[in-house]
């Protein structure tokens, strides 16, 4: 028999995987995470399924369980990961680089403020508890009693957590995303004409570059902080890779480069900016998580 509820838990797709990647900093994690929701779902019998009143709230409940799970699993697998994690970078849904952007609508993420690598890499800073509660309730809006129900706590002890959380996420003013556009074209620029004033002049004195490869890939190990420290790390680069092209994308929503090889991506690049300098780069070069930036 057809289930009644098709049309209602479908349409939860896309809310489903927003949260999810938000929750867990990974695509490719998100999407397991939904299967395995709607999994449990048509694992209900009939009569069960016909007695939840509302279908999106449960598939909600479920996908957040799973996440909390999956971010408490997630210290000990970050102790297994080679060199630094850094959560996977998603394009804007019109530049997928030639790859074929998801067919259906429901399985693109949402780019919004709450998806910026930097926002990604606070909340990967949070306990699990504070992380949920956080996105359910500031980024979802969720109330205090529906977060209580998943995270297994108190309303008050979900309002505590999502109080914590946010003292720790940065509420400064951002730049425009114009301002970003230029800051990162301007060292794409001298990137690409190894011009070191001109590197050294928008990189904050004490910016920090992080790279990702997770050992499949060739990366510096650990961060490196300094600007003319980078400028020397990023320098040795173009000598190593110069037939390596760089390109202006969104990387989560932000103005970011990506670095072509040939026909393959081989590094997707974020940013942080504050009062018209880099203060963060992330390089992102773990061929797993370049996935949706592939070209075929």
């Amino acid at each position: 028999m057809t289930d009644p509820n098709l049309s209602a838990v479908i349409s939860e797709r896309r809310q489903l995987i927003n949260l999810a990647y938000r929750l867990l900093g990974s695509l490719a994690e998100a999407e397991d995470v939904v299967q395995e929701t709607y999994a449990r779902w048509y694992a209900l019998s009939e009569p069960q399924r016909r007695e939840v009143a509302n279908p999106g709230a449960w598939l909600t409940t479920v996908a957040s369980r799973i996440c909390l799970d999956l971010l408490g699993s997630a210290r000990a697998r970050r102790e297994r990961y080679v060199g630094e994690w850094i959560p996977e970078p998603v394009p804007d849904s019109s530049e997928w680089l030639g790859a074929p952007a998801p067919a259906d609508p429901a399985d693109r993420i949402t780019l919004d403020e709450s998806i910026s690598m930097a926002f990604l890499v606070v909340l990967d800073s949070l306990t699990p508890a504070e992380r949920v509660a956080f996105v359910l309730h500031d980024v979802f809006r969720y109330s205090f009693a529906e977060v209580a129900d998943v995270v297994g706590r108190t309303p008050a002890a979900c309002r505590q957590l999502a109080s914590s959380a946010r003292r720790r996420i940065r509420t400064a003013s951002e730049p425009s995303s114009t301002q970003r556009a230029e800051v990162v074209r301007d060292f794409k620029r001298a990137w690409e004409t190894s011009d070191i004033g001109a590197l050294i002049g928008l990189l904050d004195p004490q910016a920090i570059a992080t790279a990702d490869s997770g050992g499949l890939a060739q990366a510096f190990r650990h961060p490196i902080v300094g600007g003319e420290q980078i400028v020397r790390t990023w320098l040795e680069i173009t000598a190593r890779a110069p037939q390596v092209t760089l390109i202006e994308r969104t990387v989560n929503g932000q103005p970011g480069l990506v670095a072509r090889l040939g026909d393959s991506v081989v590094s997707v690049y974020a940013f942080d900016i504050a009062d018209g300098r880099i203060t963060r780069i992330w390089a992102i070069r773990n061929p797993e998580k370049l996935r949706p930036w592939t070209v075929s």
